[in-house]
């Protein structure tokens, strides 16, 4: 069976309640006061990002590894479990992925260093020339 946009929807969105303690994205994104039309994960600090990483990769190579993980029902069951083992190992560290601030708007550093390299670009040519 192929999940359809929605499913896999429906399964990241309960990978981040498990991540984030039962706090859903949208809880999220409300705490952390990301734009509606933005997504989550380009203002959350790296280390959750990380975390959220590995938690989709190991689901993935389950997936691609266990046939009963074919249906949405048992891949959300494991993505779930994947992301749960992450807040745990994260809470051993004295992480608590809902309790991080906000990092800075990632399409906003994107577009600074886009400009940056720019400016380094021109200054370059500048002192060739």
């Amino acid at each position: 069976m192929e999940l359809k946009e929605q499913g896999f929807a429906r399964i990241r969105s309960k990978g981040d309640q498990a991540l984030f303690g039962g706090q859903s994205t949208q809880d999220m994104k409300s705490k952390l006061q990301v734009p509606k039309n933005r997504a989550l994960a380009d203002f959350l600090p790296t280390v959750t990002i990380k975390a959220k990483d590995l938690a989709n990769e190991i689901t993935n190579h389950n997936i691609k590894h266990d046939e009963k993980l074919k249906s949405e029902t048992p891949i959300s069951k494991e993505h779930v479990k994947n992301n749960k083992n992450m807040r745990e190992m994260l809470g051993k560290s004295g992480i608590v992925p809902e309790q991080l601030a906000a990092e800075e708007d990632l399409k906003k550093i994107q577009r600074r260093h886009k400009s940056q390299g720019k400016k380094i670009a021109k200054e370059n040519k500048r002192l060739k020339n």
